[in-house]
């Protein structure tokens, strides 16, 4: 009985394979499970065993050829019935053209590298391509390959011939390597499947439009810095189930934040201000606070009025407030303009670091990343302690048309400051 080979399905997405090295011959005999050739693909090269032990009677694929998957390239007879088929003079031709002829003494010129044949003074060696893939890699001079004894087919040395010769190779001084570039397979041709086309609905084209007017427009820079919150979680953590009685909101950390970015700003009024027709700043007298809200189909940034003027609690009413009224679209179109300064919270949906985009026609956003413990070295009096501490990453984007990077800086750190000595009794 004969058993048809057929060139096997590398992966999920290969439709092909090259025929890289035949490991047997027409007329020699196999066993099942013993390496019959080897093939390649872009992602792998792969040894193939035999399916069953019998006679390989036909070899249907070149060296080199690109075979597409359940195509049939050998044939083994299982009882000894069939006879040998050899393969025409003109294939055998053909096959040595896509063989590479080195010397014993040089190595093949780059320039010569598609020439078929070079003779030497030994005679003849042919040398496939895997061979000379694996030969190249491992630095084998043209006299160390031509010395193999060969168990191939006419004396050729086979992959196992090399890694036998490998594993006992000594040290030779650096000669002329080999090099051969192997044919790859045709590539695949892949259909494209067109997506899904959908207008942009038109709260997310104001969006978008204002984003990019904003980068137009600014000199994007950011600093970041480190803010131990731990005092400030701690507070609210003991406060907010009786303040969510006493008051009937929830005690965030955006109230204190924001309180904490408004004693910065009178200390750099630069930071609250705006640039007109790009040659005009504007100082403003009022602190009034964007803060970034997320809705169900994008981002508004309602603004609190006069922030300058209010207590903690006082915040902490116009943050709830504004935040109900901005997602139940309860929010009027005035009260999304006006702003001074923006700030932006991405750490409630657990983001750590952030590069917000500057709120036109401000000239700083900040940004707030989520509060997480992490081990910090803690200094008291000459002594130093590591400790669990409520960390948070604090980013301010700024226009640098106005502020420079060491007033940015200086920004930054004056509100990392306020966070981290806020004095919380009495606050509420």
């Amino acid at each position: 009985m004969v058993v048809d080979v057929i060139m096997p399905k590398m992966g999920e997405s290969l439709t092909e394979g090259t025929i890289l090295e035949w490991y047997k011959k027409p007329g020699e005999t196999i066993s099942q499970d013993e390496t019959l050739l080897e093939i390649g693909t872009d992602k792998v090269d792969s040894e193939i065993p035999s399916p069953t032990a019998g006679t390989v009677v036909e070899i249907l694929a070149d060296v080199n050829a690109v075979i597409e998957v359940g195509v049939v390239i050998a044939r083994i007879d299982t009882d000894g019935s069939t006879p040998v088929k050899s393969r025409p003079k003109e294939e055998t031709k053909d096959i040595e053209k896509d063989e590479v002829s080195l010397s014993q003494q040089n190595s093949l010129p780059s320039s010569k590298r598609g020439d078929t044949k070079q003779k030497s003074n030994k005679g003849e060696s042919i040398f496939t391509p895997v061979v000379l893939r694996i030969a190249t890699q491992e630095n084998l001079s043209l006299v160390e390959l031509d010395s193999i004894q060969g168990t191939g087919r006419n004396g050729r040395i086979t992959k196992k011939d090399l890694h036998a010769y490998l594993g006992t190779r000594s040290p030779v001084p650096p000669t002329t390597t080999v090099k051969q570039e192997l044919i790859k397979p045709a590539p695949t041709e892949i259909k494209s499947v067109p997506g899904m086309k959908e207008d942009i609905d038109h709260m997310r084209k104001l969006i978008a439009d204002h984003m990019r007017y904003s980068l137009d427009t600014s000199a994007h820079v950011y600093v970041m810095s480190e803010v131990d919150m731990t005092s400030i979680v701690d507070f609210v953590t003991e406060n907010e189930k009786s303040f969510l009685e006493k008051e009937g909101l929830n005690l965030t950390y955006t109230p204190f934040i924001i309180l904490a970015t408004v004693q910065a700003l009178k200390v750099f009024p630069e930071m609250n201000a705006s640039l007109e027709n790009g040659d005009t700043v504007i100082y403003h007298k009022q602190v009034n606070i964007g803060l970034a809200v997320s809705v169900d189909n994008g981002l508004m940034v309602p603004t609190l009025l006069q922030c300058d003027e209010k207590s903690l609690l006082g915040l902490c009413k116009d943050v709830n407030d504004i935040a109900v009224r901005t997602r139940s679209k309860k929010i009027s179109p005035d009260e999304l303009q006006g702003s001074t300064f923006t700030i932006t919270n991405f750490g409630v949906f657990g983001a750590t670091i952030g590069t917000p985009i500057i709120n036109q026609p401000n000239v700083g956003i900040l940004g707030t990343g989520a509060i997480k413990k992490q081990p910090v070295v803690v200094e008291r009096e000459y002594t130093e302690s590591i400790a669990i501490r409520s960390i948070m990453m604090l980013t301010l984007g700024f226009d640098h048309r106005l502020i420079d990077g060491a007033g940015g800086a200086r920004f930054i750190q004056e509100v990392k400051n306020n966070l981290e000595t806020m004095k919380l009794g009495g606050l509420l």
